[in-house]
């Protein structure tokens, strides 16, 4: 036993040696990046996606950069209080991870400056404009929303036509959003659909949300863009399969995971691309002068495995078109 608790004496102090401290202190003078997302892992396909944008720049996370994680894992009520965490830490630069953490950086009006990927910027007040952002927030926009809900009812009507009423459900909460249901509901009628909007402002009110869809007998259902919605996707793709209901999204994730297509930006892709942001604002530049950027390319996903267990056709038109099929 006495051995055992040299040995391990031993190698305390190495820790804390000469070498230690230097390792220390070049840490210590690392960039620091804090992100600040409701996800409960850093191993999600857009955090990735951000590492080899950080990469393709020059930095490796633990070597040139370090990577602040604030995750609340499911609980939106202490994205407030964990922004003035990563104030202290300090931080170099915030990037907030979706429309709940993105606000709650905006409304603490810190000085550290902040890079999104969250849908219509401007209309939520996150910027000023598009080519001028102004303040201490900038990035990528998601699009205005409102250009995708049309687009998923058309393809959720193409794909299965014998569906007439559609369960939307979506974060009130969220501006982008509420401009996606707006959008809906003005193109429903000309599709032949009756939409039933379900809100969902927290994950915990999940079971009412679903149990709402079943009062309403949807026979298909549209998921909106939101990170409150996307925390609870396997609790809704259950539902969804449980009930054989066809579910339309806007990110591959869902595809991929079960629901019946997707259509609308590849979200790792504008991660990646948001460490651009990042190494421009390290090098000096400011967050007021980086003009918003939004994606150029969509991509419609389809998973066929699951249209099967539906009994559903896929038109061959809706395939030429996707970018993927997942057999």
């Amino acid at each position: 036993m006495r051995r055992r608790s040299f040995l391990i004496g031993v190698v305390t102090v190495l820790a804390v040696g000469p070498e230690g401290a230097l390792a220390q202190r070049r840490l210590e003078k690392m960039p620091r990046v804090g992100i600040l997302s409701p996800a409960d892992s850093d191993r999600l396909p857009i955090f990735e996606g951000f590492r080899v944008g950080l990469r393709d720049r020059g930095y490796v996370e633990g070597r040139d950069i370090v990577l602040e994680f604030s995750l609340t894992r499911g609980d939106y009520a202490a994205l407030n209080s964990l922004v003035g965490e990563l104030a202290r830490v300090p931080v170099d630069v915030i990037a907030p991870v979706g429309f709940p953490a993105t606000n709650a950086v905006h409304r603490a009006a810190l000085a550290i400056p902040a890079v999104f990927v969250v849908a219509d910027p401007v209309g939520s007040g996150f910027a000023a404009s598009l080519a001028r952002p102004g303040g201490n927030m900038t990035g990528l926009s998601l699009g205005v929303e409102g250009q995708f809900s049309g687009k998923w009812l058309e393809l959720l009507k193409e794909s299965a036509p014998q569906v007439s009423r559609v369960a939307y459900l979506w974060n009130p909460a969220n501006h982008g959003n509420a401009l996606s249901w707006e959008a809906a509901q003005r193109l429903a009628p000309r599709l032949g659909l009756t939409l039933e909007s379900v809100e969902l402002r927290d994950p915990k009110d999940i079971r009412e949300a679903l149990a709402a869809i079943s009062r309403e007998h949807a026979e298909g259902m549209i998921v909106d863009s939101d990170a409150v919605l996307g925390s609870v996707q396997a609790q809704i793709l259950d539902f969804a399969s449980t009930h054989r209901l066809p579910l339309v999204s806007v990110f591959k994730e869902w595809a991929d995971a079960g629901a019946l297509m997707s259509y609308g930006p590849n979200l790792p892709e504008l991660w990646r691309y948001a460490a651009t942001y990042v190494d421009k604002i390290l090098k000096g530049a400011k967050p007021a002068d980086l003009p918003v950027e939004e994606p150029t390319m969509y991509e419609l996903v389809i998973n066929l495995k699951a249209a099967k267990a539906l009994g559903l056709s896929i038109p061959q038109s809706i395939l030429l078109r996707a970018d993927e099929v997942i057999e």
